[in-house]
C-alpha cells in the first residue's frame, strides 16, 4: 500500500493556532483535516492521472483520503492519503518483468512512478496555505 504524511515544520504560529483551535472546537478541527485531506487527495490524483501511462480507472478509483486520527505521541491531529489498489506499490516503485512459464525469464525492470513522493514534495509546499485558507473558512463562520 502507498501513502505519505505530510512534513508540517516551520509552522509554529499557525499549529499554536490550530491547537487553540482543536482545544475550543474538535470537531471543526477534524473538520478542517478532513478538508484538507481532499486537497490533498486532489493533488495526489492529478499527479498520477499526469504520470501513470495506462488508465485502467482501477487505480484511480482506489486513491482515497483517510480518516482523522489523533497521534498518540504528539497529540497532532493527522490525516493521510493512500491507494487501495493491489498493484499500487508496483506503479509506485516499479517491479520486475518476468516472462511466462515454462522459462519464466526475466525481461527487465520497469521504473516506478512516484506519484506519492512528488505528490508529497508539491504538498509540502502548499500546505500552509491550503490549512490558511481552510482556517479562514472556520473563522469566519465564528
Amino acid at each position: 500500500m502507498s501513502d505519505f504524511q505530510l512534513d508540517a515544520r516551520g509552522l509554529d504560529r499557525f499549529h499554536k493556532d490550530l491547537d487553540d483551535l482543536i482545544y475550543h472546537f474538535p470537531t471543526e478541527a477534524k473538520r478542517l483535516m478532513r478538508l484538507s485531506g481532499n486537497q490533498a487527495r486532489k493533488i495526489v490524483l492529478k499527479k498520477a492521472k499526469q504520470s501513470v501511462i495506462e488508465d485502467t480507472g482501477e487505480y484511480f478509483r482506489s486513491i482515497k483520503r483517510g480518516k482523522v486520527w489523533v497521534d498518540e505521541m504528539s497529540g497532532e491531529y493527522k490525516v493521510r492519503t493512500y491507494s487501495r489498489s493491489p498493484h499500487a506499490h508496483l506503479l509506485e516503485y516499479g517491479h520486475r518483468m518476468v516472462g511466462h512459464a515454462p522459462e519464466k525469464k526475466e525481461l527487465g525492470f520497469v521504473l516506478g512512478f512516484h506519484v506519492f513522493d512528488k505528490a508529497a514534495r508539491e504538498i509540502n509546499l502548499i500546505w500552509p496555505s491550503i490549512l490558511e485558507r481552510e482556517y479562514n473558512k472556520i473563522l469566519k463562520k465564528l
